[in-house]
Parts: structure tokens; sequence; C-alpha cells
């Protein structure tokens, strides 16, 4: 059965009166209304979780993971892409999101862009998206034209396709190879999708970039072994990450991270292996950059 494709905008109330209710009442129906939505991304964690498998293999063969969106969901994934850079180091543009009208251009730009079918399909041509790559559609209605007509041109040009939407049997779901569908509901306030949609659109979007660089090895445990030390915050932090990786005393961890030009991981492993940091490097090299694989090899 195909959900109601304004699903968020059902339930609607004009006589709710919620400028007649106290403030602390107000927050605590927002704060309800939005509990309920770990609970629908937890119906869609299988397919999560076959997405993510399904992007990894395409990284590991030298693809990009595009995200594709038009307003707030436009801008929920033009965030997440931007923090991959700093976060896990991954190369300029290996992260990247096609957002209608521009990222940069101004909110009604961009909301007036997200019909534009055509544009869609041109902004995927104009970074030569091949069937390398995984393109992955987020629009809460799952019919966003800007959108469908992105992941339809992508889907010809041989890529993996996905889409996060908020209904199932949307638009988007029949063009797509892997549908996320987090069906989170009428909205606080109706239609407004960057509400539970919209958190629901972060946190799957959390989901995919930061377990797809645990799969690439870019983690150790739960630490960010390849952060991009830009600073004295994160260059301390990079510290603290090897000290708690390896119990060694500050000294030590200097040191290492000096022999390892920064190299976080390269500092790790030459500390656990007890090995200088050239040979680290090799069995980093060998191991397709991964701590655990490193430190198990011989």
């Amino acid at each position: 059965m195909v959900d109601d494709p304004v699903a968020t905008e059902s339930g609607s109330d004009p006589h709710a009166g919620y400028e007649r209710r106290e403030t602390i009442e107000l927050v605590e129906l927002m704060n309800a209304a939005d509990a309920t939505v770990p609970e629908a991304i937890a119906a869609a964690a299988s397919e999560i979780a076959d997405t993510i498998d399904a992007v990894v293999e395409r990284l590991r063969s030298g693809g990009r993971l595009v995200y594709v969106g038009a307003g707030s969901s436009g801008r929920i994934a033009a965030l997440d892409a931007s923090e991959c850079e700093g976060t896990f180091s991954t190369p300029p543009g290996l992260v990247l999101a096609l957002v209608a009208g521009g990222e940069a251009a101004p909110a009604m730009v961009q909301a007036a862009a997200e019909d534009d079918r055509r544009a869609g399909e041109e902004d995927i041509a104009a970074i030569a998206v091949s069937p390398a790559d995984s393109v992955v559609g987020v629009s809460a209605s799952g019919s966003t034209p800007y959108v469908v007509g992105a992941l339809d041109a992508a889907a010809r040009a041989g890529a993996l396709t996905a889409c996060i939407v908020s209904v199932r049997g949307s638009e988007l779901a029949a063009v797509v190879d892997h549908q996320i569908a987090v069906v989170v509901g009428p909205e606080f306030l109706a239609g407004s999708t960057r509400l539970k949609a919209g958190t629901a659109q972060k946190l799957v979007l959390n989901a995919i970039s930061t377990i797809s660089m645990i799969r690439l090895g870019k983690t150790y445990g739960n630490l960010m072994v390849d952060v991009a030390a830009a600073n004295e915050k994160l260059r301390a932090r990079v510290r603290r990450i090897v000290s708690e990786a390896t119990g060694a005393p500050p000294d030590d961890v200097d040191a290492a991270l000096a022999a390892a030009g920064g190299d976080t991981r390269v500092a790790i492993v030459s500390l656990l292996a007890d090995i200088d940091a050239e040979s680290a490097r090799a069995r980093l090299d060998e191991s397709g950059r991964s701590i655990g694989q490193a430190l198990e090899s011989r």
C-alpha cells in the first residue's frame, strides 16, 4: 500500500491553540513528537544497513558518495557532506552534496529551484556521475522534482542510487536501487519537514557517512583516527586519541606523532606494535589503512 504522499501535512488542526499554550507545554509537546523519530529509524535499520554496504563497496573502488536534496533536505545533506573532510580526512569531493539552486543561494532561491527537474539532471551530468559512484536523494515527500530528476539521471549513468524519504511507494522509490523509508508521520507544524522528517534525515545521513568511514578503516574502536588536525584544538584531540588508543605517556605520543608526520594511524600502530613509523606505515598500506588489520599482520 502506498503511504500518503503528504503524510507530514496530515492531522492538521487549526484549533490546536498553540498560540494560547504555555511555552513549557509547547516544548514538551515538540519533544514528545521528536521522541518518535528513533523508533521510525529503527524500523528502517535493515534498509539503512543494506544501503551503507552498497555505498562502501563503491567507495572502496574509488567512487564518490553524492547527496542530492532541495530546501532544508539539501542543506542537511550539505552539512553532513561538509563534515566528512574534517572529521575523516576524506579527499575534497569524495563526499559531496548537490543542492537545488546551489548550496550558497538564498533560501527562497533554493525553494524555487526544487521544482526544476531538468536542473537535477544537469547537476548530475556536471559532476560526471559514473557507475563507480553512489548517489543518495533526500526528500521527505519522495517526489521533489529536482531530486527525482537527479536520481533518474544518476540511475541512467549506472551509479548506485538510494533515497531517504518519509513515505513508502514514492516516486523516488521507483527510481532507486535502495529505499530508506523513515515514516515519521504528521509534523508538530503540519507539513514543516525541517522538524521530524529533517531530524530523521540528519540521523540517517549520520549513520551513512559515519559507518561508511568505519568500514573504510578511519576509526579505531570508537576513536576518530583520521581527523584533519587543522588547528590547535584538533591537534590536541589527535594527541588525546593516540594516548587513549595506546595508553602511552605524553612524551611517547608526541615522539610517535612527530615520526609519523602527524599521521594518527601510523603513530598508533607504531606504538602498539612497537615498530618504527616506516614499518607501521607499510603495514597500514598493506591492510587498506585499517589499524585493526595492521596490528594483526606480522
